[in-house]
């Protein structure tokens, strides 16, 4: 006891460190649960999976997902494009991931537990060369 009162200066030092080693971890923690595009083939292929699209319709227009459903993010609540079986996993993207984020957070709330966010969203699946669509 006396070590760390004579030394208080290290200690402080040390927690310091730690904690600005483990913020990267705690910041990432909801960005860690999201599938990499490959998971999301993987998954549309072998269990069936449906994606679903939260962007606007117009940024749904100009490039998309092949086969994603488009329901925007406020109207998620709801929404009759919904699947009826809330144990098929859901694949939700956006054009980035951050309102994919909050869209997994609804679906899960309305019961669609295997409801997970794709990483990086559309630019994310662009970047590993998967196809995308545009609506005419």
């Amino acid at each position: 006891m006396n070590f760390l009162l004579d030394n208080w200066i290290l200690v402080l030092a040390a927690l310091t460190s730690g904690g600005l080693l483990l913020w990267p971890t705690l910041v990432n923690s909801s960005q860690a649960a999201a599938l990499s595009p490959a998971e999301a083939v993987r998954l549309m292929n072998r269990e069936k999976a449906v994606l679903i699209d939260v962007c606007e319709p117009a940024e749904f227009a100009a490039a998309h997902v092949a086969g994603a459903r488009n329901i925007p993010l406020d109207a998620l609540e709801g929404h009759k494009s919904l699947p009826s079986n809330k144990a098929l996993p859901l694949v939700v993207l956006c054009k980035s991931g951050a309102r994919s984020q909050r869209a997994v957070a609804t679906l899960r709330k309305l019961g669609y537990e295997n409801a997970q966010a794709l990483a990086g969203g559309l630019n994310g699946w662009r970047e590993a060369n998967l196809p995308i669509e545009k609506s005419a």
